[in-house]
Formats: structure tokens, C-alpha cells, sequence
């Protein structure tokens, strides 16, 4: 590679990281406006709108109910997803190429036609709007994406492993259990926080799944419809910096977890 390959390279790296966070940071700084109305300059600074959220109960149950949503739709994306995923893993039978074709079609599928197929056909089974009708359309939206990183992390499992195991006497059950499980640890938690932050940040099978109970997205939708305000600048900064927090924590208690294995 050249020296003005380099150089230019690193000027693309640079501006996309400036196009990047540019808008963080200033949605960030917009939170300590003391005003009730998004623009520059900045002429005084307040920490109300942070403090405002904390005392929020609107906003805390509201997240606190988003939150639910997003750890139920992952534990049952992380249920099927593995089971797909073990059932799909260095076999080859009839009928697997469309097993996996429809296992990653949620995926794949615009979220607006997404959401209108779910309120349909929960009508059609007469689910009522709600918390387990939105529980259920994040999952099988996540389900893919787990299905994806746990074939990834199988492929890479020696066949010795459960062959040893077996022939100590374990069953494929055991096996799975104190041989492959532990050893899918890493891209479960990949894949569980990945679904977390998407159901969490789902807005749109939310709108149209939801009943009288927003989901966070939705409520930071209905604000805006009045116009931006620093209060949605601090709800979002808030959101921001818990999913920073996760996404580190789980990059390296895979990074632990790949050492170790």
C-alpha cells in the first residue's frame, strides 16, 4: 500500500468517524440547553433535563416496560435460535436449505410490511394489542439473527469435543449441555445483547403491536409530534450511554470468554 493510499484512506476513516459522532455530540450537548427549544448558540446550561428524566415516572415506566419487552423477545430469540441453529449445524437433509431460508427471512423482510403481517394475523388469532403481542414480534424478528451467530460459533467446534463426550458415556443431551452450551456461551451473549438493543430500539412492529402502553420509541415519537425539545435530547443521551454500557460489557465478556475457551 502506498503513501497516498494510506493518507487517503485515513481520511476517509476520519470523516466517517466525524459524520458519525458529530451528531451524538450534539444531540448530547442539546440536553443542557437552558431552553425550551432545539438551535444555537448555547447561551446557558442546565442539568434539569437530565435530572427531569430520573424524575420522570412517566419515563420510567416506560422504560422499565421496554426493558421487559427486550429481555423476554431475547431469552425466546436465544431459545429458538440455538435450537435452530443446532438442528442446521454440519448436517445436510432434505429440506434444509428451506429450513434456513425461512429461518432468516424475518430478517430480510421491511419492517413496515413486517409490522402490518404481525397486526394482522394476531388479529387473526385474536391476540389483543400489547406487551405479548409485541414480545412475540421481536422474537421471531430476532430469531435470524441468533440463528446466524450461533452457526457461526458451531461451525467452529471441534467434532472431537462431542465425539469424547460420548464416548464416556454422555448422550446427546448431556452433551449439548456440558460440551457445546458452554462453548456458545460467547456468541449467546453477541447474539442476546444484539437482540436486546434491536427489540429496544424497534419502533415500528411497537406502534403497530402496542397497546395503551408505549414502548420508549414510541414515547420519544409522540413528543416529537409537539416539536424537539431538550427533554428528548436528555432521554436519548440517557439511552445512549446504557447502550454503550451494555455493548462494552458484552465485548469483553466475549473477548474473556474466546481467551478462556
Amino acid at each position: 500500500m502506498t503513501r497516498n493510499t494510506r493518507i487517503l484512506m485515513s481520511i476517509i476513516y476520519w470523516a466517517f468517524v466525524v459524520y458519525l459522532f458529530v451528531p451524538l455530540v450534539l444531540m448530547v450537548l442539546m440536553g443542557f440547553k437552558d431552553s425550551k427549544f432545539i438551535g444555537f448558540p448555547i447561551k446557558s446550561w442546565t442539568l434539569d433535563w437530565y435530572i427531569g428524566v430520573f424524575r420522570d415516572t412517566e419515563v420510567i415506566s416506560v422504560f422499565v416496560y421496554s426493558t421487559t419487552i427486550a429481555v423476554a423477545s431475547t431469552a425466546i430469540s436465544l431459545t429458538v435460535g440455538t435450537w435452530i441453529s443446532v438442528l442446521l449445524a454440519g448436517r445436510s437433509f432434505f429440506g434444509r436449505t428451506v429450513i434456513f431460508g425461512l429461518t432468516v427471512l424475518p430478517a430480510v423482510i421491511p419492517g413496515i410490511i413486517s409490522a402490518i403481517s404481525f397486526r394482522i394475523f394476531a388479529r387473526l388469532l385474536g391476540i389483543e394489542t400489547g406487551m405479548f403481542a409485541i414480545i412475540w414480534a421481536h422474537a421471531v424478528h430476532n430469531v435470524p439473527f441468533v440463528a446466524l451467530v450461533v452457526m457461526a460459533r458451531l461451525a467452529t467446534l471441534p467434532a472431537s469435543h462431542t465425539e469424547a463426550a460420548m464416548d464416556l458415556g454422555a448422550d446427546r443431551f448431556v452433551s449439548f449441555f456440558r460440551i457445546t452450551l458452554p462453548y456458545l456461551k460467547p456468541a449467546l451473549i453477541g447474539a442476546g445483547v444484539f437482540c436486546m438493543l434491536l427489540s429496544f430500539d424497534d419502533f415500528v412492529r411497537s406502534f403497530f403491536l402496542g397497546g395503551y402502553e408505549p414502548t420508549l420509541p414510541v414515547l420519544i415519537f409522540s413528543k416529537l409530534r409537539s416539536g424537539m425539545s431538550p427533554e428528548i435530547n436528555a432521554i436519548a443521551t440517557v439511552v445512549l450511554i446504557m447502550t454503550a454500557v451494555l455493548g462494552i460489557w458484552a465485548e469483553r465478556s466475549m473477548r474473556r470468554m474466546g481467551k478462556g475457551t
